[in-house]
């Protein structure tokens, strides 16, 4: 018996031993591996998911960086991307067509904003049609021709004087233009504004222009032309810059019997103030030979301009680079062609006879606007927009996300509810299953919070509540692990 209570005393004393081991087992098992998975699996699976959102958030940042750079990139392309304006001129093979040419070409060596593509036409006449026809974007014309209305200057490309004479043996007769009335002159160049030109100077000088005949000849072959109508011609006009070779050689070619007869215009003044195209001139002795002198002495006459002239509708940015170009090339262009470009800034007084483009008045003026000038309203109205629309994106996602945060909310208030359960719980299974359930949870917030629905401290929070659930529950199944013990203790206590 006595044997019997020390083993019965023995067993239990092992039994409580046991007990105590296996509760200290269990508490240490369900605690270790919360805390673990706490301190372990969670803060890693936590820092992963945080550096995931960072490595995310340093990818977005460069893809806007690269993203701004492109917008920037593909705004000052289009900007900057070079223009080609086709520009109307003739008549073909004149100075005018090779001076356009020669520009063009050194446009595009330069790599040139504007670039040129010439369009050849059978004179200015032609020219001026073809740009109020909208068919091209420049012109070289006449000052005094019928313009289209649109039509704007952006450079005068030479001065054209007018020049009257009388060859030897008829000069004895002709003295001054108004002593052409029923005469035979013979007008050089095929275009009619030559013509046109000797009835305003007739008319202004009280010759009726239908009192006198007009025989027009080639530019090209004038000399063997003249032979033919030399005794027939009484005076001759011509066109042309100063140094026009044309216009000396056509003088030249009516002075093999002897000097001519310059005709001075006496009412250049006049002709001027009615007519806004021309301006009064004088031709200095000398300017169409020296040996003899032609003319011997200065005369008076008018002049008009060749002008390069755009449409209205060319932008400002476009007609002040064209500008800029044509005049930093002026010497270039002026030492290649001394006798037809004599390149001028055109008249920017509101007056002018051919309205100079604003953009070419901005160059002139130097109000010409530099980029920032021009495009500061744009590229700030753009950051304001890009923020606008960063802050809606931002609310956008927001509330896109707002299911998910209030689900997670859901979720953890489900954890507090499982916890106070958790810790009445009378049975393992429950517990397991709610254990199951909390893995769950787990994984879900851990997910909202990776795609950025909860921040860092709604992670914590719920982090702090998940441990809490895990002590309950580790706790719980202590508590139910040692009730058998107990019964069975009690239950020995009633037997002895």
């Amino acid at each position: 018996m006595a044997t019997g209570s020390g083993d019965m005393l023995v067993f239990v004393k092992g039994s409580t031993n046991a007990a105590i081991a296996f509760k200290g087992a269990v508490n240490m098992g369900f605690g270790d591996m919360f805390k673990r998975s706490i301190a372990s699996t969670t803060p890693a699976r936590a820092g992963t998911v945080q550096r995931q959102k960072s490595s995310r958030g340093t990818l977005i940042a460069i893809a806007g960086v690269l993203a701004l750079i492109a917008t920037v990139g593909g705004i000052t392309y289009y900007v900057n991307r070079p223009v080609t304006l086709r520009i109307a001129v003739g008549p073909p093979a004149s100075d005018d067509v090779k001076i356009v040419q020669s520009i063009a070409q050194i446009f595009a060596n330069d790599r040139k904003y504007v670039r040129l593509r010439p369009i050849v036409t059978d004179g200015t006449t032609a020219s001026a049609a073809s740009l109020g026809a909208g068919t091209t974007d420049l012109a070289i014309v006449r000052g005094d021709l019928d313009l289209p209305k649109d039509a704007q200057a952006i450079a005068i490309i030479r001065k054209n004087f007018a020049v009257l004479w009388v060859p030897a043996g008829k000069g004895r007769a002709i003295k001054k233009i108004e002593q052409l009335a029923g005469k035979r002159i013979g007008v050089i160049g095929r275009t009619q504004a030559n013509v046109k030109l000797l009835h305003v100077i007739l008319s202004q000088s009280g010759v009726k222009p239908e009192s006198v005949q007009v025989t027009q000849f080639s530019t090209y072959n004038f000399p063997d032309a003249f032979k033919n109508e030399k005794e027939k011609i009484d005076a001759f006009l011509a066109v042309g810059p100063l140094n026009s070779k044309i216009t000396a050689d056509a003088i030249a070619a009516t002075a093999k019997s002897g000097e001519p007869t310059f005709l001075s215009l006496d009412t250049g003044d006049a002709i001027a103030q009615k007519y806004q195209a021309y301006d009064a001139g004088e031709i200095p002795a000398g300017s169409f030979g020296s040996s003899p002198a032609r003319p011997d002495d200065k005369v008076d006459t008018i002049t008009f301009a060749h002008h390069i002239v755009a449409r209205k509708s060319l932008s400002e940015t476009t007609a002040a680079a064209l500008t800029r170009q044509l005049f930093s090339i002026r010497q270039q262009v002026q030492s290649e062609f001394p006798q037809g470009a004599k390149l001028e800034t055109p008249d920017t007084d509101k007056d002018a006879a051919i309205p100079v483009h604003p953009g070419a008045a901005a160059y002139i003026d130097g109000d010409e606007k530099s980029f920032l000038d021009k495009y500061s309203d744009y590229i700030w109205g753009g950051i304001m927009g890009l923020s606008a629309l960063g802050s809606i994106g931002a609310w956008f996602v927001g509330y896109m996300r707002r299911d998910e945060r209030d689900t997670n909310t859901s979720l953890r208030e489900r954890l507090l509810e499982m916890l106070k359960i958790a810790r009445k719980s009378t049975s393992v299974d429950e517990l397991d299953s709610m254990q199951a359930e909390a893995d769950e949870i787990m994984a879900d917030t851990l997910h909202c919070y990776e795609d950025g629905a909860i921040e860092e401290g709604s992670l914590t929070a719920f982090s702090i509540a998940l441990e809490q659930f895990h002590n309950a529950v580790a706790d719980r199944k202590a508590v139910l692990a040692d009730m058998p013990e107990k019964s069975a203790r009690s239950s020995r206590s009633k037997v002895a």
